[in-house]
């Protein structure tokens, strides 16, 4: 097996449909959003409300890069998008969905 690089890392991150996981409470702020992880007692911090609209959008959207389009999130700042998300299901706020 190949392992995948950062970029295609990234890349498949947008391309997965996602959910918050199930031990997560997202709590929406002024400034973007508190993301507690009730099993690793991890707390993330969303400094972006468009992140956090981002995050509300995985439910309904078939991917990531969905969810992004569905918060307007534009081509020019998806980059930064990808590897917020990559982060947050790296550290298990974000996992696929069906899992």
């Amino acid at each position: 097996m190949i392992p995948l690089g950062p970029d295609r890392a990234m890349t498949a991150v947008l391309d997965r449909p996602l959910a918050v996981a199930p031990e997560v409470s997202v709590r929406p702020e002024p400034f973007g959003a508190l993301l507690y992880h009730f099993g690793t007692r991890r707390l993330s911090v969303l400094k972006d409300p468009r992140l956090l609209s981002v995050i509300e959008a995985l439910s309904d959207a078939p991917t990531a890069r969905a969810a992004c389009a569905a918060a307007g999130v534009t081509e020019g700042a998806l980059a930064s998008f990808e590897d917020a998300l990559q982060r947050l299901v790296a550290g298990g706020m974000l996992q696929e969905r069906g899992l």
